[in-house]
């Protein structure tokens, strides 16, 4: 049965709306205020989600631009979030708001109407268009996860979480990808509890590597958001122990993921 667009927008929505909500009030020192990322500060978050909106849309509506333009920056020595980011330092906290709020309109009413089969190109192998706006949700927990952290200000965890998850789940191949290697074979048996309580499971349910726990804890690892020495995950065989050393549900090159929180301390 194919994804419900409509329900998956409405989560996009939702979620969006959380990240509004943090930054909402910030005055310009507050969108300045500096992330775990590495040299972004709030704005820098906030351009990042507003300009892949508008790239995600393009693959979507005239996905010959996109990759004419992919390929062209490929030639020019691939995406650099960081370069891209510099892009729009100079943009005030409202501008940045109301860029966000526009490009993120026009990607749910784009994305609502689409058959959630159809194939989109991605930086990486073409995904559906379901696939695509579930990778924008992810991608808009993960950097407002980023938002929280800086602010001090612990989020509520939802069953949208699911999403994450999901994604984190299901990106175990490119994983190994991007750091070139080949995905052993073998399947790795997930099982969370979602924020409710629910249980959530992927894999072969009698696969000897195992990962287990709470939902959020996954979703902040397969995120890079934080150290698997600091969540309460069971990690179970050597297939799993070495896919959570280097998970990552982004796309892009390798990330470097994050410091056990007391290093940073």
């Amino acid at each position: 049965m194919p994804a419900d667009m409509t329900a998956l927008a409405a989560d996009l929505a939702a979620e969006s709306a959380v990240t509004r909500a943090l930054v909402a009030g910030l005055d310009e020192a507050g969108w300045n205020t500096p992330t775990p990322a590495a040299g972004w500060d709030i704005g820098d978050q906030i351009s990042h989600l507003a300009y892949f909106d508008e790239v995600t849309v393009r693959s979507a509506v005239r996905p010959e631009q996109f990759l004419a333009e992919l390929v062209q920056a490929e030639a020019e020595g691939g995406i650099n979030p960081d370069t891209i980011a510099a892009r729009f330092r100079d943009l005030s906290g409202a501008q940045l708001l109301a860029w966000f709020d526009t490009a993120r309109a026009d990607l749910i009413g784009t994305f609502s109407g689409l058959d959630p089969r159809a194939r989109l190109p991605w930086f990486g192998p073409a995904m559906s268009a379901a696939s695509s706006l579930t990778a924008r949700i992810m991608e808009t927990w993960a950097h407002t996860q980023d938002i929280a952290d800086a602010l001090g200000v612990t989020r509520e965890p939802t069953p949208r979480l699911r999403h994450v998850a999901h994604i984190g789940v299901g990106a175990r191949a490119f994983s190994y990808a991007v750091h070139g290697q080949t995905m052993p074979a073998g399947g790795i048996r997930v099982e969370l509890v979602g924020p409710d309580g629910a249980p959530w499971a992927w894999g072969p349910p009698d696969a000897a590597d195992r990962v287990t726990g709470p939902a959020l804890d996954f979703c902040l690892l397969v995120t890079q958001r934080r150290h698997r020495d600091d969540l309460a995950l069971a990690i179970e065989g050597p297939a799993a122990t070495e896919w959570m050393a280097i998970a990552q549900s982004f796309a892009g090159a390798a990330g470097t993921g994050r410091s056990p929180l007391e290093a940073r301390s």
